[in-house]
This record gives structure tokens, sequence and C-alpha cells, in this order.
């Protein structure tokens, strides 16, 4: 998706600011334009009504113009006539944070996710945190164990909704210890690029196939294409992994990545 998409990603490693400078927020808002249209999408909670709320009050009062919330809390719905003509309104869409995996269930291959694709591929900005960030991937982690050491039990994974290819992403990282987990995904998946990324921080991927730390936190990123040697495949599930000439990255923000060319740049 990404090489021909023509719309921004903004995604958010969870707990962004939500009361005091809103940097990444504010960053989204700027991204969709004068006065824009914005979807709220709550599909990852059980309290739809809440988080909606809560971020509906946020953009109403950084300047969006119109707030719709994406009703699309089953199958049916998010093949429905009415949340597609609610979706084409939007200059941005947001994901709240939740279970990531009620996501895809819930989305995954029906009329609302080709329509949201085409939305991207268009020119609106798609912006997801916590599982919101999960799911933008092509693979998504589901869940792993935090604050372990590397092992082959540590993490599943599903397919997300594709708006990024050649890319895992985990959220909360730092604050949750996820490291030993994206490590792992990355040795099951060395042809994709790990990005961890920190609480309060956010990468935004550019139609030019970049990203750009924001935030104030930092972003990890991890190329498996240089490993050399790992037992990932004769692992038993709690047995330990063993990698080498893994590179990793961490970039704070006022940095980027340049997807295409798997390089680190300063902005």
């Amino acid at each position: 998706m990404s090489s021909e998409a023509r719309g921004y990603l903004v995604i958010i490693g969870g707990a962004e600011d939500k009361k005091g400078r809103r940097e990444i927020l504010s960053e989204f808002m700027r991204l969709c334009g004068e006065r824009p249209t914005i979807g709220i999408i709550t599909s990852a909670t059980k309290e739809p009504a809440e988080s909606g709320k809560n971020y509906e009050d946020i953009f109403t009062s950084l300047g969006a113009a119109k707030v719709i919330k994406l009703l699309v809390q089953d199958r049916t719905e998010a093949n429905s006539d009415s949340a597609l003509e609610d979706l084409r309104q939007c200059d941005g869409v947001f994901f709240t944070g939740g279970d990531q995996l009620r996501i895809t269930t819930i989305i995954g291959g029906t009329k609302f996710a080709n329509k949201l694709k085409e939305l991207y591929k268009r020119g609106a900005v798609i912006a997801g945190t916590s599982a919101g960030a999960s799911v933008m991937s092509e693979t998504m982690i589901t869940s792993g164990n935090d604050d372990d050491a590397a092992k082959k039990c540590t993490l599943k994974m599903a397919p997300g909704l594709a708006l990024i290819d050649k890319v895992v992403i985990d959220q909360h990282f730092a604050q949750r210890g996820r490291i030993g987990r994206l490590i792992t995904a990355i040795a099951q998946n060395p042809e994709m690029l790990g990005v961890g990324i920190d609480e309060d921080t956010a990468i935004v991927v550019t139609p030019n196939n970049e990203l750009e730390v924001i935030g104030s936190q930092s972003v990890t990123i991890l190329d498996g294409r240089s490993i050399a040697e790992t037992n990932i495949s004769d692992l038993a599930p709690d047995e330990l992994l063993a990698v080498f000439n893994m590179i990793l990255h961490v970039l704070p923000a006022g940095y980027g990545y340049d997807l295409q060319e798997h390089k680190p740049f300063r902005l």
C-alpha cells in the first residue's frame, strides 16, 4: 500500500498527550487540512461511547469542522451503506486504542476496509493509537509477553489492515519492555522492518515512503535483512532465541527513516 499511497499515516505508540501541547494530535489535524472532517473508529474498545466522546472533544477543540463517530462495532455495520457514506466524508480517520484483534476481525475484508484504503490512496490521513497503531501493518503483533527475553512463545501474530507493508509495529514499547517480542517477530519475518513506538510518540509515514518521528520519546527500528544466523526455527516454545547481526536504530524526534533505502536520517 505505502508505495501507491498519497496520504499520510500517523502511527502513535499510545498514551499520547491529550491535555497539554497535544503535539501528536495537533500534527494529525494539521495534515488533515483546514477545518477538516474527522472520523473516529472505536472498534478496538468495548467502551466505544466514552472513547469516542473523548476524542470528539479533542478534535473539535483543535479545529475540526465536523467529527463523525464511525459506527463499525460488527461486520454487518462494516459492510453497511451508512458506514461507507460516513467514511467518504472524512479528511482524516482516527483509530482509538483497545484490542487490535477486535479491529481486524470486525473490519478486515469488509467494504469499509476497502473504502479506507481507497481514501488513503486518494490523500486522506489515517491515524491510530496503541491497538490502532498495530493494525496499520500487513502483519501485526496481537499479543506477547512484556518484559521478557526473546523466546519463540513471546508473541502471536495475525494479518493487519495492510496500510503499510513490510513493517511490523509494536506500541507502548519502552514503557512495557517489548524489545524481546519485537526481536522475535523480526527473527521470524526478517524481510520486514520492526518498528517499536514509545508512548506519547508517533511516526508520520509520508507519501514518499519516509517516516518522521514526533513526540516526547523514541522509536526503535529493527532491520532483520542482515541477520547472519538464528535458531528461531529450531526452538521449543520456552527456549531462548539466538540471533546474529540484526541492526538496531533508536530515533527520537527530529530524526526519520527512509523505508525504501532502509536508512535513518536527521530531519
